[in-house]
């Protein structure tokens, strides 16, 4: 038993000595030292540069817009609810597509500019459209189905009396 416990004693005194070898030179893992990121320069001295991510040229700068959109309307609105908010309003829309693969869905305002909403008598009318594929198979309602939201402010709200929301089969109207 006695030489059971001066082992057992020994060899946990062992042990506990050998973490002063996790940084030595002796340890493999230490061998190549730690990676560092660096940019790839190609062979006519440009660097490589990701596609997906946008060029800033400072810390406040937007992401630059997107000015073409080349969505379509969609074939149907199925619903339509507006929710209030403390800044004023989410529509929300559900519209159905001809086709399945539908993507980058948005109520896109019909009477001008994304960015100044105004109502023309007091109806804001907006267009449901997503950019949709004509290769694409029809498949069931379900996979058909796009879902999108927009804020209204309440400065917006305060002179509209309507909210249409426009597809290429049929509309639907919310009013106050």
């Amino acid at each position: 038993m006695r030489t059971l416990l001066s082992l057992l004693v020994i060899s946990s005194m062992a042990l506990a000595g050998c973490s002063g070898w996790r940084d030595s030179r002796v340890n493999p893992s230490n061998w190549f030292g730690k990676s560092e990121p660096r940019r790839v320069v190609k062979a006519d001295g440009t660097e490589e540069v990701n596609p997906l991510i946008p060029e800033r040229t400072g810390i406040f700068d937007k992401r630059p817009e997107d000015e073409s959109y080349e969505g379509t309307p969609v074939d149907q609105i199925t619903a339509l609810s507006i929710e209030r908010t403390p800044g004023g309003a989410i529509v929300r829309a559900t519209g159905l597509t001809l086709r399945q693969e539908a993507f980058d869905a948005r109520l896109v305002d019909v009477n001008g500019e994304d960015d100044d909403l105004t109502p023309v008598d007091g109806v804001l009318t907006f267009r449901l459209s997503a950019v949709q594929s004509r290769v694409a198979p029809q498949g069931p309602e379900r996979t058909r189905r796009v879902h999108v939201g927009r804020f209204i402010s309440k400065q917006t709200l305060a002179e509209t009396r309507a909210i249409r929301v426009v597809a290429a089969r049929n509309e639907r109207v919310s009013r106050r």
